[in-house]
């Protein structure tokens, strides 16, 4: 057996990639190259697809990667492809798609076995080395699918067009069949009691969230029902809502000791967490975070958002600004080894004051989690400190205090490994909540910071001189053409930079990337969007995304950037197509609310009405944010110095003596107010 390999990864900026950039396989980056070579040497293309904070691609490579008798099988049959998810989402979702149609799960490490041609026929997600866990070994795998290409190539191949076939039927999914023009009640209240009452049914009173363990914070399914309580006045909207988010704020998924969200819990009482932090789930909590905050107006939810915009600041920004993708959850070839504590470590450190800290913190010498300690609450400080015999102010102190000897003790441990690329969307959805946090807090340093990750994106990740963006960014190179998602995210950061700042330039880049999304992500039908540019010409299929999971997918909030530029611009044609785009999901948001919280949200929106507020005048900017500080989700607000006919709602508009803010609702305008507090009435009246 000839035993030399070439591994090709090692030119490749991806942390990923570059952590198998050593292995003994014969591992080449998914491209043109390695394609051509599977159909040249009529070869199984092994395609493996990972993520650099992902715990079980670590050990997958250990156990098989790295094994030289494991690789020299891989190098002899096979074409071996790794990826990135993070890099090409599209591949991973039509791979993603085939082995949970194959096997009916999925998850990381992805391993998928194609034909020459790319088409899937097997594939599976982690494998022992040796059989285990119900799970054959790799090698056995690896053996198996050698020998049947060699002998049953023609039932493989049948297999792999039946199984393409079947990608291509279920991208083209039921939607709702409703005539818009002749319905007028296409959505009703009743539709949105019906989410409430579906999400309730999955709630989690005692903890909070949704569902049993693996728990993930859903937040999308957290601001349904925010906006349901906040139009209804159900207060249990409202209790399960705060329940979830609190809940994740003194549990162990939530950094107490640096700030910032893990990507999930591993138990129902969000004590332990898969250990990665993850760009976009932090982005996704500050966001949620700044609602409740409007909706309460209790301290704790702006201390949580300083907090993890601080954790993003100190361990996630670049020295450009822009935000890099995610933290390991393994440090030293452990999992969550930088995080956990022993008791012994805490007195030392601590001395006299550990004992309230231990307790506080849910502390002891046997440990709550694997023998360690991982710090988490409770009880919530108001009800600890009422048997406590030290004042409130005393123990807020010693428990600071402690906090920041932690902290100054962790940094001397070896971090968990840094994934420093930077993504187009997810730095969009941090832009966003940073955006959003400047103006809900009324920090301007907040603001500054999201104008500097704007001005990154525009300088880095343009494709050329128009609207054309690009996806990663890492090493001085921006690649792959930027996804629908990275434009979706990067849209709403446009509009939420407009709300703090009043600059129309935000606007009309909102409007041009908006643009360029409807000429070149359009489905046949003109209602859907693709996830690939129609230009992409290495995927299998074209997928079009609408569940909202760990991040929402594209097309709804392409949807609710279509209903804001609408009002906006005044464009009837995207008014319509958002019509379009909610009832033809209508039936499923409905019945299935928590996989589509951001549609459920914007058909509430939709029930309940817009209302175009202008702001003219010398005042301007000091009376919109008094209005922007409360919570109300369905306006679209612009403010400006004098009249600006280049937008509609502007239009005509003009402030006299005193600065006038105008309401429009339904093609018809109230007179015009002159304080904040006059209007905010009127809008509680209709809402």
């Amino acid at each position: 057996m000839d035993k030399k390999f070439t591994n090709h990864l090692v030119t490749e900026t991806s942390p990923y990639l570059l952590q198998h950039a050593h292995n003994p396989v014969n591992w080449f980056p998914w491209g043109e190259e390695a394609l051509l070579k599977a159909k040249e040497e009529n070869k199984v293309i092994l395609v493996s697809i990972g993520y650099s904070a992902c715990h079980w691609c670590h050990v997958m490579e250990r156990e098989s990667f790295e094994n030289e008798i494991t690789a020299d099988l891989m190098n002899e049959h096979f074409i071996n492809i790794k990826i990135d998810r993070e890099e090409r989402p599209d591949l991973d979702h039509i791979y993603m798609d085939a082995v949970q149609a194959i096997s009916g799960s999925g998850g990381w490490p992805l391993n998928v076995f194609l034909t020459p041609d790319a088409k899937p026929f097997f594939g599976g997600t982690y494998f022992p080395p040796v059989k285990a866990f119900n799970r054959s070994s790799w090698s056995d795998v690896l053996n198996g699918i050698s020998q049947a290409w060699s002998e049953r190539k023609n039932e493989i191949e049948a297999q792999a067009e039946n199984l393409t076939d079947h990608l291509k039927k279920s991208n083209s999914f039921v939607q709702t069949k409703i005539d818009i023009a002749s319905d007028e009640n296409i959505f009703t209240t009743e539709q949105c009691d019906n989410m409430f009452s579906a999400i309730m049914k999955t709630a989690d009173k005692e903890w909070g969230g949704f569902g049993n363990a693996p728990k993930f914070p859903q937040t999308f399914t957290i601001k349904y029902l925010l906006d349901y309580y906040h139009f209804s006045g159900n207060n249990e909207a409202l209790q399960q809502a705060l329940c979830s988010i609190d809940k994740m704020l003194l549990g162990g998924i939530y950094d107490h000791v640096g700030g910032g969200l893990a990507r999930y819990s591993t138990d129902r009482e969000w004590l332990a967490p898969h250990f990665e932090k993850m760009l976009y789930d932090n982005a996704l909590l500050i966001d949620t975070l700044c609602d409740v905050f409007q909706l309460t107006g209790d301290k704790k939810y702006a201390d949580a958002i300083h907090k993890t915009i601080g954790f993003v600041n100190v361990e996630l920004l670049s020295n450009e600004n822009g935000f890099f993708a995610a933290l390991d959850a393994d440090s030293e070839g452990e999992e969550g080894k930088y995080y956990v504590w022993t008791k012994q470590e805490i007195d030392e450190l601590l001395g006299d004051d550990s004992s309230l800290f231990c307790k506080f913190f849910n502390v002891s010498a046997e440990g709550n989690w694997e023998g360690k300690n991982i710090l988490r609450v409770l009880s919530p400080f108001e009800d600890f400190i009422v048997n406590e015999k030290e004042d409130k102010d005393k123990i807020e102190l010693i428990i600071k205090a402690g906090l920041r000897k932690l902290l100054s003790v962790r940094e001397k441990r070896i971090m968990p490994a840094l994934d420093d690329k930077i993504i187009l969307g997810w730095n969009a959805l941090m832009l966003k909540s940073i955006a959003k946090a400047a103006v809900v807090l009324e920090d301007k340093s907040y603001e500054l910071l999201a104008e500097a990750n704007f001005n990154f994106i525009e300088q880095n990740l343009k494709a050329d001189s128009g609207a054309s963006l690009l996806h990663t960014y890492k090493d001085k190179k921006a690649k792959f053409h930027a996804f629908l998602d990275d434009y979706a995210y990067y849209i709403s950061a446009c509009l939420e930079l407009y709300a703090v700042s009043f600059n129309t330039k935000y606007l009309i880049s909102a409007q041009q990337y908006c643009d360029f999304v409807v000429d070149n992500f359009s489905d046949e039908d003109g209602v859907f969007f693709y996830y690939t540019h129609k230009d992409q010409s290495d995927v299998i299929v074209r997928k079009k995304e609408v569940y909202d999971g760990a991040t929402p997918s594209g097309n709804s909030v392409m949807a609710h950037n279509l209903q804001i530029l609408s009002l906006i611009f005044d464009n009837d044609e995207w008014r319509m197509r958002v019509e379009k785009m909610l009832t033809s999901l209508l039936e499923a948001v409905i019945k299935y609310p928590g996989s589509f919280g951001i549609w459920a949200t914007l058909i509430l929106r939709k029930i309940k009405g817009y209302s175009e507020i202008a702001v003219v005048g010398n005042d301007f900017a000091k009376i919109a944010r008094k209005l922007q500080v409360n919570y109300i989700s369905n306006i679209v607000l612009m403010a400006t110095l004098e009249k600006n006919n280049d937008f509609p709602i502007l239009e005509n508009k003009i402030g006299e003596e005193a600065t006038l803010i105008y309401l429009c609702k339904n093609y018809s305008c109230k007179a015009p107010f002159t304080n904040a507090e006059e209007l905010l009435k009127e809008i509680n009246s209709i809402k």
